[in-house]
């Protein structure tokens, strides 16, 4: 029990932490650069939408407005069967404005087939990613496209920034874990490719878009197809996108069971890329930041489960069980709807983040799988 206990809480240690810690030493030692400059490629943004009628016009219009030249710039929305009055909302605007498409996918197929439908009506040498919700600053797509400069880039991602409106712990909890997670991408592409990127503003060269299975996520499996084939994906912090957080734990919980589940499904079709021989240094980013974080509520599990076994053995043993007492209270403080100061609301988040990780590892494991979905519950 002692070795299933230093294990497991070492290799928290090292998801969280020891991870980030080596890609920044190694940043220092090996520092790979992007040949970035001011680029303006024709570029297609790309928006699945469905039974998005109270956002999907502010959405359009935020993109019309971004400072890009007009002539390299289209829009195309695929509304996926939405029965809101969504097609109307867009339809209104691609009247009076050219650089606006509309397309419908029926029946519903979900976000991916959506996705797939659109790629071959574009026009773009760049397709652009973006959420129905996703509002960009003005010169968001500028800064998307810098690192297209440079040949050796096949995918950009953008800095998303949560706005958690009504200061809940959830929201919060989101918008710290963001932040995170965009630090994490500036220390990768530093050594690298990013690992993981954000559907609500990413862009993938045109010859470079796979067609995916509608069961498949496409901000995970595209950008890993993408280094399969020998390309970079980079992080933009420059490109800042900006959408409102969940504030329920039930719709955050869900989301993120959502998102695990789909990524479980990718890394078993990508598995290849785990093969240091042909991936280097990318089978460790992959297998360190999603393979071992998805495993992580497995690891938080054992190693409660071992500390318990160890209760009166020792002094340094039951502190160690004090401590993540400690932990698993402030999280259920959380839970609770208890104000907590920043530091003390970390336990409640990441257990709400391990815990959809578990459930989705458990519909995995039975073969379940996810297309369509109703958006942000």
């Amino acid at each position: 029990m002692p070795v299933v206990l230093i294990l497991c809480l070492a290799l928290l240690a090292y998801v969280y932490a020891g991870y980030p810690l080596l890609c920044a030493l190694l940043a220092g030692v090996r520092r790979r650069r992007i040949a970035a400059a001011p680029h303006t490629p024709r570029v297609s943004i790309l928006i699945a939408a469905h039974n998005e009628a109270a956002c999907i016009g502010q959405t359009v219009r935020n993109k019309l407005d971004l400072d890009y030249p007009l002539e390299l710039l289209e829009i195309v929305v695929v509304s996926d069967c939405s029965t809101d009055g969504t097609d109307e909302a867009v339809a209104a605007i691609a009247a009076v404005e050219p650089r606006v498409r509309l397309l419908r996918q029926e029946p519903r197929a979900g976000k991916t087939a959506a996705l797939n439908l659109a790629q071959a009506h574009v026009t773009g040498e760049i397709i652009v990613f973006s959420d129905a919700n996703s509002l960009y600053a003005p010169d968001a797509l500028r800064r998307l496209m810098e690192p297209f400069a440079d040949h050796a880039v096949g995918y950009a991602t953008g800095r998303m920034l949560y706005r958690a409106r009504d200061g809940s712990l959830t929201g919060e909890g989101c918008s710290a874990y963001m932040r995170y997670e965009n630090m994490l991408r500036g220390l990768e592409t530093s050594v690298g490719s990013v690992v993981g990127v954000d559907g609500g503003i990413d862009a993938v060269r045109r010859d470079l878009y796979t067609v995916m299975r509608a069961d498949q996520q496409p901000d995970f499996v595209l950008p890993l197809s993408v280094v399969a084939r020998g390309r970079r994906v980079v992080y933009a912090p420059g490109a800042r996108v900006y959408e409102a957080s969940l504030s329920e734990t039930g719709a955050e919980f869900r989301m993120r069971t959502r998102v695990a589940l789909r990524a479980w499904h990718a890394l078993r079709d990508m598995a290849g890329l785990l093969d240091p021989v042909r991936y280097g240094l990318f089978s460790w980013q992959l297998f360190s930041h999603k393979w071992l974080r998805y495993l992580a509520p497995v690891f938080q599990v054992l190693a409660l489960l071992s500390n318990l076994a160890l209760v009166g053995r020792g002094g340094a043993w039951d502190a160690l069980l004090a401590l993540q007492g400690v932990f698993y209270l402030l999280a259920v403080l959380g839970l609770a709807g208890l104000r907590l100061p920043a530091p003390l609301s970390f336990p409640y988040y990441l257990c709400l983040l391990n815990a959809a990780a578990g459930n989705a590892l458990l519909r995995f494991l039975a073969g379940q799988r996810q297309v369509i979905w109703t958006p942000r519950t």
